[in-house]
C-alpha cells in the first residue's frame, strides 16, 4: 500500500518552469498498442505541465499516418512539449548520409523537435554516426543518440530470496563489461562534441528493479558526461526514486505515462504558489 505525506524544501532546491535544460520527463507515446490521441489529449490536458518530452518508441507508429502524426506532434507544441522520433523512420537512416537531408526535411514537416540515433540498432561506424550528429543539428533540430549498456547476467548483484545463512555459489564476474562501459563513454563525449543534446543510455535490464541496480556504473556515466546531459529509462517508481534519492530532482529520466505523477512527486513540484511544500510517496506495507 502506497502511503504519501508532506514534505518541504529550500526554495532554490525547486525545478524550474518549462522549457527546462535539466529535471526532464520524457514519456513514451505510441507504441504496440496503438496509443490513441485521445489518451494523449488528457495526459496533455492533466500533466502537461510536468511533462517536458514525448518519444515515438515501439514500432508500430511507423505504420501510422503522416496526418495522425501531424496531430500528436501539433497537440504536443500547444502544451510546449518537444517531441521525439525514437525509432521513427530509423529505416531511413540505414539507406546512408545521402538521404539523411531528406530524412531531417520530413522530421521537420511532421512537426519532430528532437531526433534520436541509436547507435546499437543503426550498426554505422561511429565516424558516420558524428557526421549525422553535425548533419542534424546544422539542420535545426536536436539531436539524441542512444547508446545500450551491455553487460552479463554475472554482473547483476544477486537479489533472489534465500534463506539466512545460505551459501550462494559465487558467479564470474565479466572483465569486458566494464570496458564496455569505458567505450561508451568514449563515444558518448565525442557525440556531445560533435554537437549533440543529450545523451539516451539504454540501461532497461540494469535499471528495471531498483534492487539490480548497478550503482557503479550509473555513477560511472553520470560522473563523466554529467547529470544535466545524460537521459536514463525507469522502468517503475521505485527505480524512479533511486535516481531521485541518488542524483536530485535535476536528473533526466525517460517513463511511461503513467509515472508521470509520481515522479513529480518525487522531483518535489511545489503544490503551492511559492513552492514550498510538495507532496512525496514513501512506500509502506501493513
Amino acid at each position: 500500500m502506497a502511503a504519501y505525506r508532506w514534505k518541504s524544501f529550500f526554495e532554490d532546491e525547486d525545478r524550474p518552469e518549462k522549457p527546462r535544460r535539466y529535471g526532464v520527463t520524457e514519456i513514451r507515446g505510441p507504441n504496440y498498442s496503438l496509443f490513441s490521441q485521445n489518451v494523449l489529449e488528457d495526459v496533455f490536458e492533466s500533466m502537461g505541465q510536468f511533462v517536458d518530452g514525448l518519444k515515438f518508441s515501439g514500432g508500430s507508429h511507423s505504420l501510422m499516418s503522416h496526418s495522425y502524426i501531424k496531430k500528436v506532434t501539433d497537440m504536443a507544441r500547444k502544451h510546449d512539449i518537444y517531441v521525439s522520433t525514437g525509432d521513427w523512420g530509423e529505416h531511413w537512416l540505414r539507406k546512408g548520409p545521402s538521404v539523411v537531408k531528406e530524412y531531417i526535411e520530413e522530421c521537420k514537416r511532421l512537426g519532430f523537435d528532437t531526433v534520436e540515433l541509436d547507435a546499437g540498432s543503426l550498426e554505422i561506424p561511429e565516424e558516420t554516426l558524428l557526421r549525422y550528429v553535425r548533419m542534424i543539428k546544422s539542420g535545426g533540430l536536436k539531436v539524441k543518440p542512444q547508446f545500450a549498456v551491455k553487460f552479463d547476467k554475472a554482473d547483476l548483484p544477486v537479489s533472489e530470496d534465500r534463506a539466512f545463512g545460505a551459501y550462494i555459489m559465487p558467479r564470474p564476474r565479466s572483465y569486458d563489461f566494464v570496458e564496455d562501459v569505458d567505450l561508451l563513454i568514449r563515444r558518448a563525449e565525442r557525440c556531445l562534441e560533435a554537437g549533440a543534446d543529450m545523451i539516451m543510455i539504454d540501461a532497461e535490464d540494469i535499471c528495471k528493479h531498483a534492487e539490480s541496480l548497478r550503482s557503479d556504473v550509473i555513477a560511472k556515466i553520470i560522473g563523466r558526461l554529467g547529470v544535466g546531459k545524460t537521459m536514463f529509462e525507469a522502468s517503475d517508481v521505485k527505480t524512479s526514486e533511486w535516481f531521485i534519492r541518488q542524483y536530485g530532482p535535476k536528473v533526466n529520466l525517460f517513463v511511461d505515462h503513467s509515472q508521470v505523477m509520481d515522479l513529480e512527486c518525487l522531483r518535489g513540484r511545489g503544490a503551492g504558489k511559492n513552492h514550498m511544500s510538495v507532496l512525496g510517496s514513501s512506500y509502506l506495507l501493513f
